[in-house]
């Protein structure tokens, strides 16, 4: 209620009374203000989202095959180093690394080691074994061990015994070439050699001369 304080009061009263007059008669209907009030809440849950999914961490990417190749091509080489050189064991390699590399990862040829003999510039293959002749043994002189014919060693008729005595071919490396004889049958070139598993490139140039099919 608006109480009289001459003309001037009694008309901003009335004026008052007026407005809140008016607000209650703006011509806004419960269907009209429901739908609004739904507009606002979609606006709100679609701002949510659009925040939670800029905020949410990337998924890793899926390897491809590409990567998968890449990353076993990367892989190092393991090769065994024995012989005459001063630690003899198994090293890790790069790809595309010789045998000067694996000589010199060993700690290098022993004053007994016949390193003519071995090729340096061979490139090394994954389990391969790189092999440095001692001076005087039958392997490096080229003389066949006591009891044996001289020449070389026929991969066709050899025995187990005669290809362990060959350079770098221990009783492992001999009984995979007496498996892949009797898989595929006698050799025909000194070259098969290279498809036995634990004889690459490198040991298959020393043994050239050393054995025949």
């Amino acid at each position: 209620m608006c109480r009289t304080f001459g003309t001037k009061w009694l008309r901003t009263c009335e004026d008052f009374s007026a407005t809140i007059g008016d607000v209650r008669e703006l011509p806004f209907t419960r269907r009209q203000i429901g739908l609004a009030a739904v507009a606002v809440l979609a606006l709100v849950l679609l701002g949510s989202r659009l925040l939670l999914r800029s905020e949410a961490p990337a998924a890793p990417p899926i390897p491809t095959a590409a990567a998968t190749t890449t990353a076993a091509a990367q892989a190092p080489l393991v090769v065994d180093v024995v012989g005459a050189v001063r630690h003899p064991g198994l090293y890790r390699l790069p790809h595309g690394s010789r045998v000067a590399d694996a000589l010199e990862r060993a700690g290098g040829a022993t004053p007994k080691a016949q390193i003519e003999l071995v090729n340096l510039a061979a490139p090394i293959a994954d389990g391969e074994q790189v092999v440095v002749p001692r001076r005087g043994s039958a392997a490096s002189s080229g003389s066949a061990a006591p009891g044996s014919a001289a020449g070389p060693v026929h991969l066709s008729t050899a025995t187990l015994e005669e290809l362990d005595s060959l350079p770098g071919v221990g009783p492992v490396t001999a009984q995979k070439i007496l498996d892949f004889r009797q898989q595929h049958g006698a050799f025909t070139s000194v070259d098969e050699l290279d498809a036995v598993p634990g004889i690459g490139p490198a040991r298959l140039e020393q043994l050239k001369g050393l054995v025949a099919p």
